[in-house]
């Protein structure tokens, strides 16, 4: 099923840095690939290819801002780049509407992470501080209560990734906070700590 060599970081963000240009979708992908290798960590998978499919997930969104074409559209450059299948499979997975399940535990951590990180990005940069180094998952639960912040977040979609991790939510959002504290410098959130 693994068709295809996985590319190096290098080449990853060159592609990432080609089609992307807003700071704060990048951020976003390294967001998620922060979590992604944390996650490989701690299930004992392949790092580097669990933080490239998070890093290159929505490389082609500014592109492609559609359900109809995003990341349908991306992967069929990978695929033609020669990307390993089940890196294209899990990043097809990572959007609800694509009709690809989510049948690795690469593409479940990838759903789970993308929104939440997403989230915890908003939730760190309206704190005080504007940190995620002080940040705690009982605000973020706080803040996925109210529903007019960051209301293009799915609620639902922020559950069910906890859920198909097997963990409790505030477990899941407590060890995203983690993995984006140990970038926080590059994902421009320490802030004033």
């Amino acid at each position: 099923m693994n068709v295809g060599a996985l590319p190096g970081r290098e080449q990853a963000l060159s592609l990432l840095h080609e089609w992307v240009q807003n700071p704060n979708l990048r951020k976003h992908c390294y967001a998620v690939e922060a979590a992604m290798r944390a996650y490989a960590r701690r299930y004992g998978e392949d790092e580097e290819r669990w933080g490239l499919a998070g890093l290159i997930h929505d490389f082609d969104w500014e592109r492609h801002p559609s359900a109809e074409l995003h990341p349908m559209q991306g992967v069929a450059v990978l695929r033609g780049a020669g990307w390993p299948e089940d890196v294209c499979r899990a990043v097809l997975g990572h959007a609800t509407y694509s009709g690809v399940p989510r049948d690795t535990q690469m593409a479940r951590a990838l759903f789970a992470c993308d929104e939440l990180s997403g989230f915890v990005t908003a939730a760190s940069l309206v704190r005080p501080s504007k940190s995620v180094l002080d940040l705690e998952a009982s605000s973020v639960i706080k803040r996925m209560k109210d529903k007019a912040f960051a209301r293009a977040v799915s609620r639902d979609d922020l559950r069910a990734g906890a859920e198909v991790l097997g963990l409790p939510l505030a477990d899941h959002i407590t060890n995203v906070i983690s993995f984006m504290r140990e970038r926080a410098d590059d994902l421009g959130l320490r802030g004033s700590l």
